[in-house]
């Protein structure tokens, strides 16, 4: 083993470890950058690697944040304490009614935004709501538990959802029309079957019955609660507010229905998210009066950093000849046949999800695909079975993801703790089994849609 390659091994191992152990709470942007800035100084990357990269990932990153803008608008406005208040007016007291709706909500919010932007807002707001319906911390935890799980598998049905989806989709050549049409309908099912399942796993620990509330609960969101951006739009009446709301949401998802209809159009996906994100802050800056500098201030921009620091580290590894092993050893297995292939290719994404993250694991993957010369159906069905090892598989432990990191780390500064063995009692049962089911389910959507 040469010193450079010897070196990129070690360099990843170690900012991997830092980004797991994240001390003093350090941003996942700083070890990975100075991780890539080593890996640059050996050599292991070159300039033309550097221009794929960012050629790979520039579209990917422009969505992704341009997404993150519009829901921290939305945030600005109060729509997801709105939402968060409407969940304990439909559960009517009921527990088991709270649990579902949970799940909707968050859901929902990958769908419309990303799993990231998804466990950063709603996380708070659930803790937020269970704290208003006077839940003791060991049943806050289910509820916790179950909707971060869902929020992060829920990127699996559409890859805009996931900014690691998005960048492997430049690597495949596949479009996002494509991927949701292969993806949606299988992916949708193994998590309604995820859903159901983490049901019947939590159901012992959930109240059956939700103390009972003596004050408006969605005027408590909107007055002791509710802490807004300066300058934040304030309705006057519920009905008013349920009126707006509605009408950003549905603004919200017909820009999210433009993505794909670029996508099919072939026009860059990066620039209708960036008109959306562009018109929904004018709609802001007016009924605010503000310009959008808090905005752009409260932006996450080293999510940026982070996707290109990793994928610096990971050229490198694949420079080094691990992509070139990977084949050796898996090509023999993929070409037997589609659905070995699958389950073989997730599984191992599901494995190194879990050791190392899914963003390298399925980078990794995806980049040992376009290796093995396979037809492009073969490509994309075992592309999407990297997917969902890499969206739900991962989630086996809480180390497995990025947004299970934040998680993690938004409930410690709330005083949540969640132990390990609270974690591994529900997804040691849910996730194997969901994971198994959507490959199996994928392999035969597409052969009955697709072959």
């Amino acid at each position: 083993m040469s010193f450079e390659i010897g070196i990129t091994i070690l360099v990843f191992l170690m900012t991997m470890s830092i980004i797991f152990w994240r001390p003093g709470g350090i941003n996942e942007a700083w070890p990975a950058s100075i991780g890539a800035g080593i890996i640059l100084l050996t050599g292991m990357v070159s300039r033309a690697d550097i221009a794929d990269i960012i050629n790979k990932i520039g579209g990917a990153s422009i969505t992704i944040m341009a997404t993150i803008v519009m829901a921290i608008i939305l945030e600005s406005f109060g729509f997801f304490n709105w939402a968060a208040a409407r969940l304990a007016t439909l559960a009517k007291g009921s527990g088991y009614h709270l649990y579902w709706y949970i799940q909707l909500l968050c859901f929902l919010m990958t769908l419309l935004f990303n799993n990231d932007g998804s466990i950063l807002i709603t996380t708070p707001i659930l803790i937020m709501l269970l704290k208003n319906l006077r839940l003791k911390p060991n049943q806050m935890i289910p509820y916790l538990l179950s909707g971060a799980l869902i929020a992060t598998a829920s990127s699996a049905p559409i890859g805009v959802s996931n900014i690691v989806n998005l960048i492997a989709l430049e690597i495949v050549d596949m479009t996002l029309y494509m991927h949701t049409a292969m993806m949606f309908v299988p992916a949708t099912i193994g998590l309604l079957f995820m859903s159901g399942l983490m049901f019947f796993v939590v159901k012992k620990k959930l109240p059956k019955r939700l103390p009972s509330i003596a004050y408006d609960m969605e005027e408590t969101f909107f007055t002791k609660n509710f802490h807004p951006l300066k300058g934040s739009f304030s309705v006057e009446t519920k009905q008013k507010r349920t009126k707006f709301m509605l009408k950003v949401l549905l603004f919200v998802f017909i820009m999210r229905c433009l993505l794909f209809v670029a996508s099919y159009l072939s026009i860059p996906i990066e620039l209708v998210a960036v008109l959306g994100s562009v018109v929904l802050l004018i709609w802001r800056w007016y009924h605010l009066g503000t310009n959008p500098v808090d905005i752009l201030k409260k932006t996450p921009w080293h999510i940026l950093i982070f996707a290109f620091s990793m994928y610096v580290i990971i050229y490198g590894l694949h420079n080094a000849g691990l992509t070139d092993f990977l084949v050796r050893e898996a090509e023999p297995i993929v070409t037997q046949g589609l659905m070995q292939a699958s389950f073989i290719m997730g599984g191992l994404v599901s494995i190194l999800s879990n050791f190392f993250n899914n963003h390298p694991a399925l980078m990794i993957g995806t980049i040992t695909l376009t290796e093995m010369g396979l037809d492009p159906i073969t490509l994309k069905t075992i592309y999407l079975a990297n997917i969902i090892g890499s969206d739900i598989g991962s989630l086996l432990l809480p180390i497995g993801t990025l947004a299970s990191l934040i998680w993690l780390h938004i409930l410690r500064q709330h005083k949540i703790k969640v132990k390990w063995k609270d974690y591994l009692s529900v997804s040691v049962i849910v996730i194997p089994i969901t994971t198994v089911v959507t490959l199996l389910l994928l392999y035969y959507w597409v052969q009955m849609v697709f072959a």
